[in-house]
């Protein structure tokens, strides 16, 4: 209960903006956030599914439809939080898509390499440059990026998903060498989610889970959307 409490104090009065927040990791933030008393944006190609969330979630949330590959589509998001509620103090950029594990390098379309790259790494790099923009006249604010432990290392997932991950992780890193100095943290996290559940071939989320847990550090325990949103909440 004084956890609980904690964390509502800390949360009331926030707004958060979070890309891919219709499903998945995105809609356990979603969830865990507007209990503890932030306002949120909800930016989604989802529609359907976006505008029945905030629907659920009445005054706490607002959906805007919202592809990441588009700045413009970003800006908008990160402009509705302002127009709305007149700060932004979360940026979570959570939007990513997975390539085919199957094709080999050989027979390779640069196609899907691109539109990989332009969700997953130019859809954060948007998110970080909106965030940035509205955050550092006000010195403060928290822009968190969903990565993957693909992101640290090869042959576990396919060729532009790693890329991307990479290429998350050191934007993280930059964004946060810079941002310090506005008392902005920058950070990223990963977890095992239906994306996850694709590469792998499987409609199993508990193989997913445990699929990370082997290849973690803490060995034994099975890391859930619901527990990387309670650090995204810490």
């Amino acid at each position: 209960m004084l956890l609980l409490f904690l964390n509502l104090i800390v949360l009331e009065g926030k707004v958060e903006v979070i890309t891919g927040g219709a499903r998945g990791l995105g809609e356990s933030i979603v969830h865990l956030f507007t209990k503890n008393g932030a306002k949120v944006i909800i930016a989604n190609i989802a529609d359907d599914a976006g505008h029945a969330l905030a629907q659920s979630l009445s005054q706490w949330a607002t959906f805007i439809h919202c592809d990441v590959t588009k700045e413009q589509d970003v800006r908008a998001a990160v402009d509705l939080a302002i127009e709305k509620h007149g700060q932004l103090d979360v940026m979570i950029n959570n939007a990513g898509v997975v390539d085919d594990p199957k094709i080999s390098l050989a027979e390779y379309e640069i196609e899907i390499f691109e539109r990989t790259m332009n969700v997953n790494a130019k859809g954060v790099m948007h998110g970080l440059k909106h965030a940035a923009r509205v955050m550092i006249p006000n010195r403060k604010g928290c822009i968190i990026s969903t990565a993957s432990i693909a992101g640290t290392m090869g042959g576990i997932a396919p060729h532009a998903y790693t890329a991307s991950k990479h290429a998350v992780i050191g934007l993280t890193k930059n964004g946060a060498a810079e941002l310090r100095k506005y008392g902005i943290r920058v950070n990223c996290t990963y977890v095992a989610t239906g994306l996850l559940m694709g590469f792998l071939g499987t409609k199993d989320k508990g193989e997913a889970e445990a699929w990370t847990s082997s290849i973690g550090n803490l060995k034994g325990v099975v890391v859930k959307e619901e527990d990387i949103a309670d650090a995204v909440l810490f």
